[in-house]
């Protein structure tokens, strides 16, 4: 049987902010039902990197996150500005957050974090051969610690549970799959 999308009706946006758009949708579904208040957050794009030194470390950061109420052991990455580039977003925000520069990107997945709710994409890049050339260049409220890891301890992180942000639990599982490969 074949899926089909929802025919969107009407939108009314509720809240417009920078971070966070949250809007009420009326659709028609597949069976000619009407569902209305159906809530989408629309969020801007975002950018996370499996980033790995020149020395074959893996860069990881550490920083509190409110919404949670946990300190959480994360890949770097951020939000994408505007019309940049993803490439470009992630190569910045690597540079801001951990102030190493790097010698290749490839993208190596393309997620959804939470489809039936939210509207954005994450861009999960793998890069290698990084460099530290500048000091850390954080936003306003950003406050993290940079750490390394080799593969192996960020294979035991995971298998303990230790690092538990979903979307970069699956960027590590890719950055991964795609290093043993290589």
């Amino acid at each position: 049987m074949e899926i089909l999308k929802w025919e969107r009706l009407s939108s009314t946006y509720l809240v417009k902010e920078k971070w966070a758009t949250l809007r009420v949708d009326s659709c028609k579904l597949q069976d000619g039902n009407i569902k209305d208040d159906y809530y989408v957050l629309e969020y801007p794009n975002w950018v996370n990197a499996i980033a790995i030194t020149e020395h074959g470390k893996l860069i990881m950061v550490r920083q509190y996150r409110h919404a949670a109420d946990i300190v959480s052991l994360e890949v770097p990455g951020g939000v994408i500005d505007g019309d940049e580039l993803p490439e470009d977003a992630i190569r910045r925000e690597l540079l801001e957050e951990t102030g190493y520069t790097f010698k290749s990107a490839e993208l190596i997945a393309t997620l959804h974090p939470n489809p039936a709710t939210a509207n954005n994409i994450t861009y999960t890049y793998l890069l290698k051969g990084g460099v530290k050339t500048h000091a850390q260049n954080l936003d306003e409220h950003e406050i993290l610690n940079v750490e390394e890891y080799t593969i192996a301890e960020v294979k035991q992180l995971l298998k303990a549970n230790k690092i538990d942000q979903a979307l970069h639990c699956a960027a590590l599982f890719y950055g991964l799959m795609v290093l043993e490969e290589q």
